[in-house]
């Protein structure tokens, strides 16, 4: 749901671990798509019980940007941006994973791409890549 990346999803974290370690794959893709349920119900406060601390990923992120979130007036337009602005964080949160790094310093890949699709149209939009050459912040980084 919402295509989070959450450091404490065992089942997520032993995917992307084979992936990158085992199969070595070259690209890893986190891919939003415009008008995400999971997106729009985070940026209500209805109480949706369990779920609700799925969403709080996502609530976090809206705290993190509230400043642009709260000045696009427009709800579709802004609800397009934070789904845009959750994929920018997945991303972020996929290569602050001790197997990409690892990977890294052995090799240049993964790259991991951060796109989101519009539905509608079909067109998928890149919002972000990251790959060995990029920063990751420090709090994150693991040495080796």
């Amino acid at each position: 749901m919402a295509n989070l990346v959450v450091h404490t999803d065992t089942n997520f974290l032993s995917v992307l671990q084979y992936a990158v370690e085992v199969l070595k794959v070259k690209h890893i893709l986190v891919v939003g798509h415009y008008q995400c349920g999971g997106v729009k119900a985070a940026m209500d406060n209805e109480d949706l019980g369990l779920i609700n601390k799925w969403l709080r990923h996502i609530k976090d992120i809206i705290k993190d940007n509230q400043t642009e979130l709260n000045e696009i007036k427009d709800f579709d337009t802004r609800f397009d941006r934070l789904v845009e602005l959750n994929v920018i964080q997945q991303v972020k949160n996929v290569v602050e994973t001790s197997f990409v790094q690892r990977a890294w310093q052995k090799d240049e890949y993964p790259h991991v791409h951060g796109w989101v699709m519009d539905l509608s149209t079909g067109l998928i939009k890149t919002v972000c890549d990251i790959d060995s050459t990029k920063e990751i912040d420090p709090i994150y980084r693991y040495d080796y």
